[in-house]
């Protein structure tokens, strides 16, 4: 059980940031286990071919059987607007004690052979094969999962905005409770510690990649909840929704496509990519059916995410 108490039951105690360094490093536990995330296997499918050039043993060895990753590879991070150049970039600098001591942790007994030498070696070929990996297995498919990741914080914000944080966080996973101003995440391992938010504050990082509530292994890292991203069940999927045939007799049949996608919140660029149509298009789509009022949209960051109404979802469904 880990515990984190609030310096304050407020807002401003908590932020949001998504993490393409995170993503790249959880995404590695689809590699040595990947029955536990069957919804990614369209991806790992997608991937195979581009795998085959990495090094792979390295990568494998960036997480052990319980699916535990290095600390130090997965840092905190401070925006939703995170790039991967610049976190990659930040690492450089990691100290080797911590480099040696965070492959330790999830490696007790003995490290594998690619991780053996001097730490500051160690970090400069993990580094690169971190790059070559996500050259050819994310930067393809990066727009896509960003979406979805700014969609969860949009909701996540709302939620929290309506119905105060301890709703929020009941939301978030079956796992994690919030009492008075003590977070408790119950984790699937024996790690166990308590720590204050205080002068530090809590950062909450929605992943693709995992299954349930994580924390950092070590106490000493700041205050970190990653959980898992609404709307995984949709990356993947084929843009195959078919609107009834009423309805797109009534405001055509690309709106009607469009509005029977948005029942999960997508962005222009996403839409364009799912639909192989150009944003310009899809904009005007979007802006007509947004002033008929079945339609929102909500800004996160660069992107601007559009969601059905409840009017869109009577018009839909009825």
């Amino acid at each position: 059980m880990i515990e984190y108490e609030l310096a304050g039951n407020d807002l401003g105690e908590v932020r949001f940031a998504i993490s393409p360094l995170h993503e790249l490093v959880l995404s590695l536990r689809t590699l040595r286990d990947p029955g536990r995330f069957p919804l990614q296997l369209p991806w790992l499918r997608a991937t195979e071919s581009a795998r085959a050039a990495l090094d792979l043993n390295l990568l494998w060895a960036l997480t052990n059987e319980a699916l535990w990753t290095p600390d130090f590879l997965t840092p905190r991070p401070y925006s939703p607007l995170g790039r991967i150049e610049d976190e990659l970039t930040a690492l450089v600098d990691t100290p080797t004690g911590v480099v040696r001591a965070d492959l330790a942790a999830i490696h007790p007994s003995a490290l594998p052979s690619v991780l053996a030498g001097r730490p500051a070696a160690v970090l400069r070929r993990l580094l690169a094969a971190l790059r070559d990996y996500w050259d050819a297995c994310f930067e393809p498919y990066w727009t896509r999962m960003r979406t979805v990741l700014e969609a969860d914080i949009v909701y996540r914000g709302r939620v929290m905005a309506q119905s105060g944080l301890a709703a929020m966080f009941a939301d978030i996973d079956p796992h994690v409770r919030l009492d008075d101003t003590v977070l408790r995440i119950r984790l699937r391992s024996d790690l166990t510690y308590r720590t204050s938010t205080a002068g530090r504050g809590l950062t909450l990082t929605p992943s693709l990649f995992s299954r349930r509530a994580a924390t950092p292994i070590s106490p000493d890292e700041p205050p970190h909840l990653i959980y898992p991203a609404r709307g995984l069940a949709t990356l993947w999927q084929s843009p195959t929704a078919t609107a009834p045939d009423a309805i797109a007799n009534l405001i055509g049949r690309a709106r009607a496509r469009l509005l029977t996608l948005l029942e999960t919140p997508a962005s222009t660029t996403e839409l364009s990519i799912r639909l192989n149509v150009t944003p310009t298009a899809i904009n005007q789509h979007l802006k007509a059916l947004k002033a008929a009022g079945l339609l929102t949209s909500a800004r996160h960051g660069r992107s601007v995410l559009y969601h059905r109404t409840s009017l869109g979802d009577h018009l839909i469904r009825g």
